[in-house]
């Protein structure tokens, strides 16, 4: 019991675990932004294309949006491993190395992230305390810079979990990974991507060419 424990990550698996719907439902977020300001852009269009009446601080809600779909994707990705990795390197190490210098990695950009936290949280309290708008429309920023913090808060457990992760495969490499990214090659990445459309009973190509 106590074996089967160890293999599921034990607390690591699942603060995991938990943490993969809050990732999802912030990705899900950035996704309808991004729907949301293309649908913006046709209105806008069409509103001074055919009306002369353009949408009031169009230009603001744009510049008000970029925080939610620039970053609350940013952990989903982290734990995808879909973010640009530097596998040069990575990518050629094994065993106890490959999860130092991934323990390493997580590290540093747990240090990076969380400054950004602390200067972020600096920024929204200030729009907050003295009522900060847009320059055109006067909307108040503070929702918008808010954001930034939470999102940035949300990637750094996710680091956290992979630093955890790195250091558990480290201690023992032949314990099952949890919470961290294995390194794929085209031909896997591929299969994964095909997995994720056609669902997992697609019927694959051989990447070997083998029948």
């Amino acid at each position: 019991m106590a074996v089967n424990s160890d293999q599921n990550g034990g607390l690591l698996g699942r603060v995991h675990r938990g943490m993969m719907p809050i990732e999802d439902l912030a990705n899900l977020i950035a996704a309808f932004a991004i729907v949301a300001l293309m649908l913006l852009g046709v209105t806008q269009i069409v509103a001074r294309t055919l009306f002369n009446s353009p949408i009031k601080g169009y230009i603001d809600l744009v510049e008000l949006s970029m925080a939610s779909m620039a970053f609350l994707g940013a952990a989903y990705c982290q734990r995808l491993g879909s973010h640009i990795r530097m596998e040069l390197l990575a990518g050629r190490l094994k065993g106890r190395m490959l999860w130092a210098t991934e323990a390493f990695g997580a590290a540093v950009a747990m240090f990076i992230i969380g400054v950004l936290i602390y200067y972020g949280y600096g920024h929204f309290l200030r729009a907050y305390t003295t009522g900060d708008t847009t320059m055109d429309a006067e909307y108040v920023t503070w929702p918008s810079k808010l954001l930034v913090p939470i999102a940035f808060a949300i990637w750094w457990i996710r680091l956290a979990i992979q630093f955890a992760g790195s250091l558990r495969l480290f201690a023992n490499p032949d314990l099952a990974p949890v919470g961290v990214v294995i390194a794929k090659d085209v031909a896997e990445q591929a299969q994964d991507e095909i997995h994720e459309v056609m669902g997992d009973d697609a019927d694959l190509p051989d990447p070997e060419g083998k029948s």
